[in-house]
């Protein structure tokens, strides 16, 4: 059971969030709380589609603020004399429902801020759900039928309004359906938000490192000369705002820029103190302010912090697209990157960020070029031409990625290119990639593109032939690159795993996010870090079992224990798995890790553990396959096979067996055997029904 899906992935969410919901009512009306399962299943749905990370079980502030006051006045349809649902509190229901059964994200706020939040937005759900700007194109049309007593439930007569809608037969309120259209055309509409990839765990320097990285810094070091030049009293500039030309000589001998100024008469053909006097405004260190240049009186404390003042110079640097790359005088123009600046920037650091491997330079470079192809009309134009316009940016490019290595964040180096970059054949049209091949690396190397012609294979080919020939230019970030760029990600939302963050995690917070987010190596070091942090080993590795004792589905208990298996260090994995062969209530889990990683033979298993396996193993199909009804179908397509292996595993000494007795009735269901053929199992009991379904979307 995974808290995470694809963008792609619309069956194993369904499924997913059908098994979530069914398990949240049951679980609300034991508490006696509300929950709406309509609600519920809109309020997965915005994790899931309309938001960057897609992560069902984190739910920060601005989560449920969108919720309750964007997206489901957007997409949910309330008619006229229906019953109104409580989406806060099911909300707060369902944020209470993922902690108590521990699939809440650890990494998210707590439960208390959680629900501060919901409080906090909830005053403002019944105007947010009434105000007709925020409603969605669909649902604008469904109220206005319904407004004029259409029988919104009718096929038939709701084509008919549309016909006289369209024929200009219909009233409606122009100003709403205009601020609908506005919001659609200018992308505020939350449906259109892009799932971006997750990235790798990192590792990252302790602080004192970091802030001995950033304070060996050569641009920390200008910025600090330049606003203890300028100081409190100010230098005086020219009229155009620029430095006077005797004092631009003397700072560039002051902060060593290397520029030359010889027979130069204006300090704007000074370009690195040019691109200094520049970066230290966007970094609000300096302000030019009644005709003279003054250091910011605000920004002492940070200039005192290299850490804090190298990562302001970092964030300054998205806006240094004039002073970087800009034309320098009429008789130049911009490259294609110039139009693109943001956009390229923000790409090509998220794509260096947790690489294991440094990127080489012609891999980065064509990855740029296929933004380039997607966001410019290139068909006109002789192939010099292109050739020219390429060379171009990417000397722009070079450039900006020079002043990334003079502040720190970017390191460039010579190699082989590791064969990581050369694993995929781009020569032939329609290769696909191999079944293992990370996403991200099929997204960086564009593969899509390289098959889709020629001219594409031919790049493709060249490249390869580039990175083959012998050492290439290779680029990674350093450690402060790496956290810069992380804080970047957090902020627009985005899932960036750090190794050593969940060491105070819950231990079944812990393994959940190890078994979704975390490659082998990193898991390891952050089980060994977990370990070393919660005391004495044995005692750890008791909590650890008992978080997937406790865990109540059964694939995720699953994956959980698989994470002990492969995580541990050396065969203790192996060897606490096999203890647990006797555990009352983890044998069937611990069993089947073990036959799935042919650890262990059927041959060594005993018939009773061979029952436990096959049950186990069919009350994780009900649970792959969602809520009863796929449950059912899944049952249903095994036909006779499914009726005898269910009538065997109801008098296996499986320990769930209220899970058994509720395979039972859905066997008989499905298969139209009664019950009471198929067995009993012990201390069955049935449980709450579903929720319906009678809103609209």
């Amino acid at each position: 059971m995974r808290m995470r899906f694809e963008a792609g992935a619309e069956e194993e969410f369904e499924a997913a969030c059908e098994l979530l919901v069914d398990r949240l009512v049951r679980w609300a009306g034991e508490q006696g709380l509300p929950a709406d399962g309509f609600m519920a299943e809109v309020a997965l749905d915005y994790r899931h589609r309309a938001t960057i990370d897609g992560r069902l079980g984190l739910w920060e502030p601005r989560h449920v603020e969108e919720l309750l006051v964007s997206w489901l006045p957007e997409q949910v349809t309330e008619l006229p004399g229906e019953e109104r649902a409580d989406a806060p509190g099911t909300l707060r229901t369902l944020l209470r429902f993922l902690h108590a059964v521990q699939l809440a994200d650890p990494r998210g706020p707590a439960l208390p801020d959680s629900l501060a939040a919901v409080n906090a937005a909830a005053g403002e759900y019944p105007s947010a759900m009434a105000d007709r700007a925020r409603w969605g194109l669909a649902k604008f049309w469904v109220m206005t039928a319904a407004e004029q007593g259409v029988d919104v439930s009718d096929g038939s007569a709701l084509q008919r309004f549309a016909e006289r809608a369209q024929r200009g037969e219909v009233a409606y309120d122009e100003e709403a359906l205009e601020a609908v259209m506005e919001r659609r055309l200018t992308g505020q509409v939350l449906s259109g938000v892009a799932r971006a990839e997750p990235q790798l765990p990192v590792v990252l320097p302790p602080s004192d490192e970091l802030r001995r990285q950033a304070e060996a810094s050569t641009v920390v070091a200008q910025l600090c000369g330049l606003a203890e030049w300028a100081g409190r009293g100010g230098r005086a500039v020219t009229a155009a705002g620029r430095l006077r030309m005797g004092d631009a000589r003397e700072l560039v001998d002051v902060l060593g820029t290397g520029d030359n100024t010889e027979g130069v008469r204006s300090s704007a053909d000074l370009p690195r103190l040019g691109l200094l006097v520049e970066w230290a405004k966007k970094a609000r260190l300096v302000r030019v302010a009644k005709g003279r240049l003054y250091a910011v009186a605000k920004a002492r404390p940070v200039l005192a912090d290299p850490l804090q003042l190298w990562l302001r110079a970092f964030d300054a640097c998205f806006e240094l697209r004039q002073a970087l790359i800009g034309a320098r005088s009429g008789r130049h123009i911009e490259s294609m990157l110039f139009d693109v600046y943001e956009d390229v920037m923000e790409d090509v650091l998220n794509t260096l960020y947790s690489l294991p491997h440094p990127m080489p330079w012609p891999r980065l470079r064509d990855s740029v070029h296929l933004a380039y192809r997607a966001r410019f009309r290139l068909e006109g134009g002789s192939d010099i031409q292109h050739r020219m316009w390429f060379e171009h940016a990417d000397r722009d490019l070079r450039a900006v990625l020079d002043a990334l290595v003079d502040l720190g964040a970017v390191e460039r180096d010579r190699g082989m290119a590791d064969p990581v970059f050369l694993e995929v054949d781009l020569s032939g049209a329609g290769d696909e990639l191999p079944a293992d091949m990370p996403p991200e690396f099929a997204e960086l190397l564009g593969v899509a593109e390289a098959a889709a012609a020629p001219a594409a294979r031919e790049r493709a080919r060249a490249q390869r032939e580039e990175l083959t020939a012998g050492p290439v230019e290779l680029i990674r970030l350093t450690g402060l690159g790496t956290r810069a760029v992380r804080q970047r990600l957090l902020t627009a939302g985005r899932d960036a795993p750090l190794v050593g963050e969940l060491a105070q995690a819950s231990a079944a917070g812990l393994l959940g996010v190890l078994a979704e987010d975390y490659d082998p190596d990193a898991a390891r070091a952050e089980l060994a870090g977990w370990i070393s942090a919660h005391g004495e080993r044995e005692a750890a590795l008791r909590q650890l079992a008992e978080a997937v004792r406790t865990m109540v589905l059964r694939t995720r208990a699953q994956a959980m224990l698989d994470v002990l298996l492969t995580a541990l260090p050396g065969s203790e994995g192996e060897r606490l798995l096999r203890a647990l062969r006797g555990d009352p209530v983890l044998a069937p889990l611990a069993l089947t890790t073990l036959a799935h990683r042919e650890l262990l033979s059927p041959e060594d298993m005993t018939d009773a553990e061979h029952l436990l396996v096959l049950a186990e193993s069919l009350l994780q199909l009900v649970e792959l396959a969602g809520g009863r009804d796929g449950a059912e179908d899944a049952l249903r397509a095994q036909g006779s096979e499914a009726r005898d292996a269910v009538a065997a595993v109801l008098d296996s000494a499986h320990p769930d067996r209220a899970g058994l007795e509720e395979l039972r009735q859905l066997a008989a269901r499905a298969l139209r055997t009664p019950a009471a053929r198929l067995g009993r199992a012990r201390k069955g009991r049935r449980h709450a029904g579903k929720s319906g379904r009678k809103r609209r979307r």
